[in-house]
């Protein structure tokens, strides 16, 4: 008897054995690996900026290949390479407008001569990375010496080298985005355009811009708005020449600054 008691003991003892050495995984377990699938990169209305929705990802101009052809809309100052190009050969000659080698210079002009919001005058913070720039531009906010963010404006180089000027592609969106229509698709009026909003009372106004024009091709004001994360969505009418890239800007505001966020993708116009 005690020899097959010494038997079970020892069967019971490898029964467990062989159970710890199952494929499941205990409650103390914890995955170390890298996810098969990245992480989204979009960011909640408190969340650093993320890379846009309008806007593709970073990459890197091939030598003397321009980093906006076939991959980012140019929204402003230039239309094309050519015209870049011969800026480029202007400041060569005459140091002409530097300020297309500043990115921040460039945002601002960007946001208070070509949108015409004014208000917005100041780049609060500026991140550069290889042909890329990040310009967070804002206003005086009600907080005393710290200014609000209206948006952040994405740059690349138009062209290779450092001596290429800088042009508008877009923004990187958080507690406004501006998703619709699709970061260069092709459009015709009248134009659906919608993205998410969080906020209260809020009013949005779209507009619809080409360069070289003083007055908006179209406008859309004061689509009412509001929630966490909710969807908002308004139709403009615009009339434009088919060819070239438009700047469809949506921007909301009215508590502290007339302008106090926006919102910008590009699109080309078919017929």
């Amino acid at each position: 008897m005690k020899v097959i008691r010494v038997l079970t003991s020892l069967l019971a003892a490898l029964g467990l054995a062989v159970a710890g050495c199952g494929g499941g995984a205990g409650p103390e377990t914890r995955a170390t690996g890298q996810p098969s699938t990245p992480p989204s990169t979009s960011a909640g209305p408190t969340g650093p900026p993320s890379p846009s929705a309008s806007t593709p990802g970073p990459g890197t101009p091939a030598p003397g290949e321009s980093l906006v052809a076939g991959r980012y809309q140019p929204l402003w100052p230039f239309s094309t390479q050519e015209e870049a190009e011969g800026w480029r050969r202007a400041h060569g000659e005459d140091g002409g407008r530097a300020w297309h080698l500043d990115a921040a210079r460039t945002a601002l002009a960007f946001t208070r001569d070509y949108l015409g919001f004014t208000e917005i005058d100041r780049a609060v913070k500026i991140s550069e990375e290889g042909a890329h720039a990040r310009v967070h531009v804002g206003y005086r906010s009600q907080e005393g010496d710290r200014p609000a963010v209206a948006a952040v404006v994405h740059l690349v180089r138009y062209g290779s080298g450092e001596d290429a000027p800088w042009e508008v592609v877009g923004t990187d969106d958080t507690s406004f985005t501006l998703t619709r229509p699709a970061y260069g698709a092709a459009v015709s009026s009248p134009l659906t355009v919608g993205g998410r909003i969080s906020g209260v009372d809020e009013s949005i106004t779209v507009h619809v811009r080409r360069p070289g024009t003083d007055a908006p091709l179209g406008e859309r004001c004061c689509v009412p708005a509001g929630g966490e994360k909710a969807p908002w969505s308004a139709t403009v009418d615009f009339t434009a020449t088919p060819g070239g890239t438009l700047t469809v800007v949506a921007s909301t505001g009215g508590h502290v600054a007339t302008v106090e966020r926006f919102a910008v993708t590009g699109v080309s116009v078919t017929s």
